[in-house]
């Protein structure tokens, strides 16, 4: 049984409850975040023991630590629990730069510890059948990826509206889109960015487009229009179109030059997080310390891309 403790109890800390309860031999032991009100009430919801404080979460017997809170604080509550001998998922993007990411895997590295960052769409049923099948029926050389997303549709008190805590459209939805272009097209080599800003501070609606090892990416993230995307990637022999939202896998269909199409189908369940999170029990279960699928280098090149896109448009965080 592995025994997980969560810090921070806001909208994604409930999803990620929604995945656990779908996992076998796992458990919900310990829960603290700055407001003790919500701890309650997340834990009268969901089990586990509501912490007064940060250092009895990670004094108790958990395994591993899910990180739920919002950017600014990734990197230091990553290296808390670490150096507390958790393991730790971090929900994405793992920090809030490139230099904290650097000393959060320093610290994982030194203590032997396993730490992931909670990047959720290479782990979803369609993701791994869409790879198998274009294995046994290629789209040829891939060299163009397109894909965005816009949420019009969230409440302006969340906190990805907050410079405070590092919101933004870039950090919340563009690494998505930063991880979706390097998975197809290898390494980042350029970046250009334009962005729009809100009265909060942050980038309300951003658009960067990359060049990388093997092609070419447009991509976009917002805020305050509404288009929740598709992704399209491009191959010499066809081309793959995952629908929206794309970030959350179900259905995509494939396009091939001598005109036949695929469609694949592969719903999730649980609210999607399931997956990751079994992939990183499993990674516990053999002493792995990184994982094969969202390695620690694939972490620090989707998080470079996005300073590399927030110093061109000029959205610079307090403390950077």
């Amino acid at each position: 049984m592995i025994k997980w403790g969560i810090i921070g109890c806001g909208r994604i800390a409930h999803r990620f409850m929604e995945g656990l309860n779908a996992v076998p031999d796992v458990c919900l032991t310990a829960v603290w975040s700055r407001r003790p009100a919500t701890v309650k009430k997340f834990t009268g919801r969901y089990g586990g023991t509501a912490c007064n404080t940060l250092e009895e979460l990670l004094a108790s017997n958990v395994d591993v630590v899910y990180i739920a809170t919002l950017p600014d604080s990734h990197a230091a509550y990553s290296i808390i629990a670490l150096n507390a001998g958790k393991h730790v998922l971090c929900e994405k993007p793992a920090t809030l730069n490139l230099e904290e990411l650097e000393k959060v895997l320093a610290v994982a590295k030194k203590n032997r510890l396993l730490f992931m960052e909670g990047m959720k769409p290479p782990f979803y049923p369609l993701y791994n059948k869409l790879h198998q099948h274009i294995l046994d029926d290629p789209i040829g050389s891939v060299g163009y990826v397109r894909a965005g997303s816009s949420v019009a549709d969230i409440s302006h008190d969340h906190p990805n509206y907050s410079y405070k805590l590092a919101g933004g459209s870039l950090m919340g939805i563009g690494i998505y889109e930063a991880f979706l272009a390097i998975d197809w097209l290898g390494c980042t080599h350029e970046v250009q960015a334009m962005g729009r800003f809100g009265d909060t501070g942050i980038d309300m609606f951003s658009i960067f487009q990359t060049s990388h090892e093997n092609g070419y990416a447009q991509l976009y993230c917002g805020l305050d229009l509404h288009g929740k995307g598709d992704a399209l990637i491009c191959g010499t022999l066809g081309h793959i179109t995952i629908h929206k939202n794309w970030w959350n896998p179900a259905k995509a269909t494939i396009n091939y030059l001598d005109g036949h199409i695929v469609e694949l189908d592969e719903p999730f369940t649980a609210g999607g997080l399931n997956y990751e999170i079994t992939h990183f029990c499993e990674l516990i279960r053999t002493g792995q310390t990184e994982s094969n699928i969202v390695s620690h280098e694939m972490s620090k090149q989707m998080i470079a891309m996005i300073d590399e896109a927030r110093k061109i448009i000029g959205l610079k965080f307090t403390g950077e």
